[in-house]
């Protein structure tokens, strides 16, 4: 399919050395949900943001899209920033591609310096399981399986699990569950990834 593959590299990072690792691999990595207290995370939120805009334009001209941007650990582990990107044409993403992304986005961040501690930078390509951070998404991959955490319940319930749609007229999102059909607003939404279900099927 040309979408699907994960690809992941990993520096070392800290006050301006970047010791390169042997990490980079060919694998579907398991992403940590997204259910932490508002309150332990609100400074991520903001370093994420704050690095979003610094590299999405330089992401974007090297022909790759943004997904997402986390960033995490604390005192009790090294902190961790993952750069999430995939190539902007149809095809997949390769170890080279992480490399090259890695260099650009390590300059960038050198300059700007938004982290004042030593942390790991980790890019990656979504792999099957891929995240939906963004409205579009939801439209590109109408039809597949997904899994949706919403802000605040509805219908006695955050989760859902059911088959994209696409988007509505009024832009929300569309999901056909067992127990009928709903739409979201784009801005309700907490979490949403790919139920990769029925890719593993069609692969097997």
């Amino acid at each position: 399919m040309g979408r699907w593959p994960t690809f992941l590299l990993s520096f070392l990072r800290g006050f301006g050395q970047v010791l390169i690792s042997d990490t980079a691999q060919v694998s579907i990595t398991a992403i940590a949900p997204m259910g932490t207290p508002i309150v332990r995370v609100l400074g991520d939120i903001l370093v994420e943001a704050k690095i979003s805009q610094i590299i999405e334009d330089a992401v974007t001209e090297l022909g790759f899209g943004l997904v997402r941007v986390q960033f995490s650990g604390g005192q009790t582990g090294r902190k961790q920033l993952q750069i999430m990107v995939e190539p902007n044409e149809d095809r997949e993403m390769t170890v080279e591609d992480c490399q090259m992304l890695s260099r650009h986005i390590s300059t960038l961040l050198d300059v700007d310096d938004p982290i004042a501690a030593a942390y790991v930078l980790e890019v990656s390509s979504p792999g099957i399981d891929r995240p939906l951070t963004r409205i579009e998404h939801f439209e590109r991959f109408n039809g597949e399986l997904a899994k949706i955490t919403l802000r605040m319940r509805l219908d006695g319930r955050r989760r859902f699990q059911g088959r994209l749609t696409g988007l509505a007229d009024d832009g929300k999102i569309g999901l056909e569950t067992s127990f009928g059909r709903f739409e979201f607003a784009f801005d309700d939404i907490e979490s949403a990834r790919i139920d990769p279900s029925e890719i593993f099927e069609r692969r097997s």
